[in-house]
């Protein structure tokens, strides 16, 4: 579906939300941004979901990163769902703006229409989608889920840790990387600004290949 993408720059979106009317971009600020989709008030997955997202709000937070949920439904009906997402959810609260989009005005300008799926009066619905935003107002990082599967929590710190790291370090990180797990150095960095770059040290892995493109170290 052709919209916004990686390295876009999110629309300066403005919506009435469960915190007032926001206008994004002062809301954001300098901040990193998650904003998240989900297909609709009073179901499920996304009850579990918000949930989630409450219950992981002081972990983005001391990553300075702002949330934003959205849905199609009014303001009114994500104010009286978001009494069953905290019971669901116990001592957690949604503490984060649910933006309404009655009009799926920004679920398009956002690219997170799901096109097979319509509500009983034939309206598109928004998929389960997610972009991680960068201070420049980019997206960095986008998932996109089916409505019949929940995100995972973990996986969406984990990768918010990666972009962070590679975004100050000039680092990248490998397959089934952790938050604490060595980092591997850029090949755009020569191993003499390495040097510089990571007193710490590195190690390189030792490749039939011989070439030094696989050096590891922590940051």
């Amino acid at each position: 579906m052709p919209g916004l993408t990686l390295g876009d720059t999110i629309p300066d979106l403005e919506a009435d939300s469960t915190h007032g009317r926001i206008k994004l971009y002062d809301f954001i600020g300098d901040s990193w941004a998650i904003i998240f989709s989900h297909p609709g008030d009073f179901t499920p997955v996304c009850t579990t979901e918000l949930g989630k997202m409450a219950a992981y709000a002081k972990e983005f937070e001391k990553r300075g990163v702002k949330l934003v949920g959205l849905s199609c439904d009014d303001v009114q009906s994500h104010k009286e769902w978001m009494k069953d997402i905290e019971a669901y959810t116990p001592g957690c609260k949604v503490t984060y703006p649910i933006l309404a989009d009655p009009n799926r005005e920004i679920i398009k300008q956002l690219n997170m229409v799901d096109p097979d799926k319509k509500d009983s009066s034939g309206n598109q619905l928004p998929s389960r989608a997610l972009h991680i935003v960068g201070p420049d107002k980019k997206v960095k990082l986008s998932f996109l889920y089916p409505e019949s599967t929940g995100r995972n929590m973990d996986e969406v710190v984990r990768v918010l840790e990666s972009l962070q790291k590679a975004a100050k370090h000039k680092v990248v990180t490998p397959a089934n990387w952790k938050p604490g797990d060595p980092v591997v150095i850029s090949p755009s960095v020569s191993n003499e600004q390495a040097k510089e770059m990571f007193p710490q040290g590195f190690e390189t892995a030792d490749l039939p290949s011989k070439k030094d493109y696989l050096r590891f170290t922590k940051v």
